[in-house]
């Protein structure tokens, strides 16, 4: 199985990052289980505005798209920004909006057998509405969803600790994390057995 997780954080390397943190726990989970991953800072190419496969001028999505295309199992990373997805995540969102006029010879998304989960840090609650979010712009675009497909963490309300900041990683999250992957490389094994039907 091959992960590819997209941190959307707006820090560009070698800056520290929360969302990269959770992210790399992540794949280190799916490690253990013999996945092969990747992991992305995705502000560090030039992903260009727009909805189409290649917006030319030397866009770096099409390069992107294809780790998207060659993995079975898509994590987008992100903060909460105002509440929202940060704008690095809703431009991956965009640009997977493509992928509805892309399709195979039986009439199906390329996304499909496909799995996506989200990994969110924030400094205070909101990681249910931003995983929501994002659950439906993946699920549009055609990816599939395992039960527990997020793990979050967000720390108390007008305070300033970043998860990275965390002398060691809580329970509730480690655990989250573990449900997370195992669910998600079990629906992305069943699916590759059993692809969806043509539509």
């Amino acid at each position: 199985m091959r992960v590819l997780s997209l941190v959307c954080t707006l820090s560009p390397s070698p800056k520290p990052s929360s969302s990269q943190l959770l992210a790399e726990q992540v794949g280190a989970e799916f490690e253990k289980l013999g996945a092969e991953v990747e992991t992305v800072r995705v502000v560090d190419h030039d992903v260009r505005p727009g909805v189409e496969l290649d917006m030319g001028g030397g866009d770096a999505w099409p390069a992107l798209r294809e780790k998207v295309m060659a993995a079975d199992i898509l994590v987008l990373a992100t903060p909460i920004w105002l509440g929202h997805p940060s704008s690095v995540c809703q431009r991956v969102l965009e640009r997977l909006d493509a992928e509805l006029s892309e399709t195979d010879a039986a009439g199906r998304l390329l996304t499909y057998g496909k799995v996506a989960a989200v990994a969110v840090v924030g400094n205070e609650d909101g990681a249910h509405k931003v995983s929501a979010d994002l659950f439906q712009g993946l699920n549009d675009t055609g990816f599939s969803l395992a039960p527990g497909a997020v793990t979050y963490w967000v720390g108390e309300a007008q305070q300033g600790t970043d998860y990275q900041d965390l002398d060691e990683t809580p329970e509730a999250v480690a655990s989250t994390t573990h449900t997370l992957v195992v669910n998600s490389l079990h629906l992305a094994e069943r699916l590759r057995q059993h692809p969806y039907p043509a539509s």
